[in-house]
């Protein structure tokens, strides 16, 4: 019996499906694509805003942009006041070109070049200083006003991390930005944490306020924190991400191709999104004393975070077209017209675990049991599988039919892109729904 994974319903996704608009963006743009839906970056991004507020904290949401390189999800942060969390000098440009403002962008990563340094300083962006030499090279900028900085922190719960500075550098880092503050501003700290673990950014979070709260007897502003992303997506129900961890096995893969459990993505969360950002504002840090929220008021900060992936939760979908199908060993390979670089979970040894839907223009004949086949790039690669996975398709899939992969918005579609076999890379396409009662409409979205 296959393993099924189905995505969490999506009315607004099944609407688009069952349109007809899909098979002529096909035809028209000649290739796999992506379409994006961003009227749902707007819930998302007010249920956050919504989370801060009902917790009673004053709070700034940036959007991660790396989880996306789409042109609209910056308009929309330009429409709706959000910042833009950047890590590259291309990354600021698009941000700015965008409309967006330079005190609008925090700009992260580690090691960054002089150019974004200099960038980012002469359009006050707040810059996350990752290690000691990168505050150095902050203190000998030139500009008429001192650069905007956060400090940022080695977490202790990870202690392999390769990110921010530890208990040492940081005393040092202090005392170099009290000493020097025509020339910076040093208005908090940050942290880069691994993982969606709650009740670990709550604890971190706190540790962040006792540091301003010492920053600020050096005479520093440090008025405010920034906890980063790492709010996880719930893509599939309770039940079956359980019965698929307990059940899955190789023989559910194409040539027995082995995945570990601990490898996957969480596709399943408890407490996702928005939902979990109120959960560490309503946690203890280290599980004693005043609630993050009631901590956050009482020292007067503002709380900074970057999601990326939670704001682009059912944004978008990837779509492919199937090119061929053949009967294999009691199960098929169907190839589509894309490769799998376009679903970026092969970069982690792993793979995107939500079903694809079939959908098709023809009259889809009875099945009296599923077709199970695993989906297959159009490369020359024996390891360019979209899914290794068996899916247990609804009938066997046919030429010209398509492969809708939900909820791919979320660093799937482009962070691994690449055009080999000078493939094209999938366009995306905008939906826009007008009225939510017409039949949608699409553009490119550059």
């Amino acid at each position: 019996m296959a393993l099924t994974l189905p995505a969490h319903p999506d009315p607004l996704a099944e609407r688009l499906h069952t349109s007809g608009l899909l098979p002529e963006l096909a035809h028209g743009l000649g290739g796999p694509f992506h379409y994006l839906l961003p009227e749902r970056f707007d819930a998302n991004l007010a249920a956050f805003r919504t989370a801060l507020s009902d917790a009673g904290v004053e709070g700034r949401v940036y959007y991660a942009k790396k989880a996306n390189k789409a042109a609209v999800f910056i308009d929309r942060c330009t429409d709706r006041g959000a910042g833009v969390d950047v890590a590259s000098l291309g990354e600021l440009r698009e941000a700015m070109g965008h409309g967006v403002r330079g005190e609008d962008l925090v700009v992260t990563g580690p090691a960054k070049t002089p150019a974004l340094l200099r960038v980012a300083a002469q359009q006050r962006a707040l810059i996350a200083v990752d290690a000691l030499d990168e505050l150095d090279r902050v203190l000998t900028l030139d500009g008429p006003r001192p650069p905007r900085v956060l400090l940022r922190v080695h977490p202790p719960a990870q202690p392999n991390s390769r990110f921010g500075l530890d208990a040492n550098d940081l005393d040092e880092a202090m005392r170099d930005c009290a000493e020097a503050q025509d020339r910076v501003r040093m208005e908090g700290f940050s942290f880069h944490l691994s993982g969606y673990d709650t009740q670990q950014r709550t604890d971190l979070a706190g540790d962040l306020i006792d540091l301003c709260l010492k920053a600020r007897v050096l005479g520093l502003p440090a008025d405010r924190i920034s906890i980063g992303g790492g709010f996880a997506v719930d893509y599939v129900p309770a039940d079956t991400w359980k019965t698929f961890l307990d059940r899955q096995q190789p023989g559910d893969y194409h040539a027995a191709k082995a995945f570990t459990a601990t490898g996957f993505y969480p596709y399943h969360s408890p407490v996702a999104g928005a939902d979990a950002l109120a959960a560490v504002l309503a946690a203890s840090p280290h599980g004693t004393g005043p609630r993050l929220a009631d901590r956050l008021r009482e020292a007067g900060l503002m709380l900074l975070l970057e999601p990326g992936r939670a704001l682009l939760d059912r944004a978008g979908a990837s779509v492919f077209t199937v090119q061929g199908v053949k009967n294999r060993d009691g199960y098929g390979i169907v190839t589509v017209d894309g490769t799998s670089l376009s679903l970026s979970e092969q970069w982690f040894n792993s793979e995107y675990l939500p079903d694809p839907q079939l959908v098709s223009t023809r009259t889809l004949p009875p099945a009296f049991a599923p077709y199970r086949a695993c989906v297959a790039g159009a490369s020359c690669l024996d390891s360019d599988l979209l899914t290794w996975r068996k899916i247990a398709f609804p009938a066997q899939p046919a030429i010209g039919d398509l492969l809708v992969y939900p909820n791919t918005a979320g660093y799937q579609m482009d962070s691994n892109e690449s055009p080999f076999h000078e493939l094209p890379l999938p366009p995306k396409v905008v939906i826009d729904h007008p009225d939510h009662t017409g039949r949608p409409r699409w553009r490119l979205d550059r």
